[in-house]
């Protein structure tokens, strides 16, 4: 597997020999940003610069094509101003699921309330719903239920928030802490990421079900 310190310490010479004094934040997410990578986990790299200009774009691009395990870097680019004025309910999961490499992102928090946390959960959970009816009867993805499956997870980490006023980040905090109907949920994305067999229409009723549930709940 990758030495995530040694390829975060080089990224960070490449940054700054690209941008120097220009980097605002850079951060680390998903699977290395949890401690659960495994040897084909994508490395997901947040970079926000002072600001961000389309030459900086290919600039950034040219970098990464310099860097060993380019395949597996994805992530976000951004301009400071950009991400501070950004949607606050999508501010709420990028703030908490960032492992900061270099600088801070608590400047985001004036603007992640309780009425973010809200607006996450509702669009997230309906959002999930359109996007499985819409799979079960015309794609019928094993790919996109995946896909949903991590997405619902992410509105689970939300709800947990909510509940709890904590972020529990890894899912195996999750999977303590939540009741039945999202336990089902975070088991089955976990083993799908393990590898477990798609089983499509029993795992698209559980999801289409929860969300359902959800939608009635936060509608009251």
């Amino acid at each position: 597997m990758i030495d995530i310190n040694s390829f975060l310490n080089n990224f960070l010479q490449s940054l700054n020999d690209t941008f120097s004094s220009r980097v605002w934040f850079v951060g680390l997410q998903g699977s290395y940003g949890r401690g659960e990578a495994t040897a084909s986990s994508d490395i997901d790299i947040v970079v926000i610069l002072d600001e961000l200009s389309f030459s900086d774009i290919k600039a950034y691009n040219d970098m990464l094509d310099t860097l060993p395990h380019r395949e597996l870097i994805c992530g976000f680019l951004s301009g400071k101003n950009e991400i501070i004025n950004w949607e606050p309910a999508d501010l709420f999961q990028f703030y908490y699921d960032t492992n900061p490499v270099f600088g801070c992102l608590d400047e985001l928090l004036s603007v992640i309330d309780a009425n973010a946390v809200d607006r996450a959960i509702k669009t997230g959970v309906c959002n999930i719903y359109h996007a499985c009816v819409h799979n079960m009867l015309y794609e019928k993805s094993e790919d996109i239920l995946k896909g949903l499956y991590k997405s619902a997870s992410f509105v689970i980490q939300a709800i947990a928030f909510k509940q709890t006023g904590q972020y529990f980040r890894q899912q195996k905090e999750l999977l303590q802490l939540v009741p039945a109907d999202e336990h089902i949920i975070v088991k089955t994305f976990s083993e799908l990421k393990n590898g477990k067999n798609i089983e499509f229409d029993e795992m698209s009723e559980s999801l289409f079900s929860w969300s359902q549930k959800w939608i009635e709940k936060i509608s009251k």
